[in-house]
């Protein structure tokens, strides 16, 4: 029987979960991203990318950049939209379980879980959606600033960390916010999570005056001296939040 042509909520669901994993102008019907999730939902790389880009009419976001998306989209895109956007850990858990789902797998599966790595009495419905958030926060982050640093540029996954601007202890309404993520490399990540590093809500690093004492230093300068008051690389979606900013500069920043 063939595939009815009308989307059906699930399967929009999974199509907004890659909307917020891809780069949204690399998006395209032989994206291997696109490609993966249409096998899993049984629709066409071309169909899926038209979704994708149904969801990017509705972003503000894009539209501040003149990006509009599709012309045309369902409801029930709109529906999904209003539902999620901005309902993270909601997004998050409920699409990689239809993901799951559709390929008749336990969630713990697709992300790698071992049930059997846990003491006896672990909630392991609680790690398994806490990995579940933690993947979906770092796919989304990394996608919006397209794989590459936001102060350096560096462009290996590997070395790539989807950096919370507001500590995940310290603020558990935003930790799958994506407007409370910045992409960095390792050694920025750690540096911004110390506090040697900051970002001012119009964008620019400041580097603390404990550096100062290693200025000779030529890797102290490589690494951070260079880079005080240059602006970073903005993402192309999911602005980080100039509060959240401000939080960090005011209460993290060495100054």
């Amino acid at each position: 029987m063939a595939k009815s042509n009308n989307w059906t909520r699930e399967e929009t669901i999974v199509a907004f979960n890659v909307y917020c994993k891809i780069p949204f102008q690399k998006s395209s019907k032989t994206n291997p991203t696109i490609i993966k999730y249409a096998n899993i939902i049984g629709r066409s790389p071309s169909a899926l990318n038209m979704k994708v880009g149904n969801f990017g009419r509705l972003d503000p976001e894009l539209k501040k950049q003149g990006i509009t998306g599709l012309g045309n989209g369902s409801k029930l895109d709109e529906i999904i939209w209003n539902e999620f956007n901005g309902n993270w850990e909601k997004l998050a858990y409920e699409s990689e379980l239809l993901i799951a789902t559709f390929q008749n797998k336990k969630i713990e599966e697709i992300i790698n879980v071992d049930v059997f790595e846990f003491p006896i009495g672990t909630e392991i419905e609680t790690i398994v959606k806490q990995r579940v958030n933690q993947t979906f926060f770092r796919s989304t982050i990394l996608s919006s600033y397209n794989v590459k640093c936001c102060i350096t540029g560096l462009s290996i996954s590997d070395f790539l960390v989807a950096s919370h601007i507001k500590p995940w202890k310290s603020d558990e309404l935003n930790r799958l916010n994506p407007h409370n993520g910045l992409c960095l490399n390792s050694i920025h990540d750690k540096a911004f999570d110390k506090g040697f590093i900051s970002i001012t809500p119009d964008y620019k690093i400041k580097v603390s005056k404990y550096f100062y004492d290693f200025k000779k230093d030529e890797a102290v300068h490589d690494f951070f001296l260079k880079y005080e008051n240059q602006s970073i690389t903005l993402p192309d979606r999911f602005l980080p939040s100039k509060e959240f900013l401000d939080w960090h500069f005011t209460n993290l920043f060495k100054k």
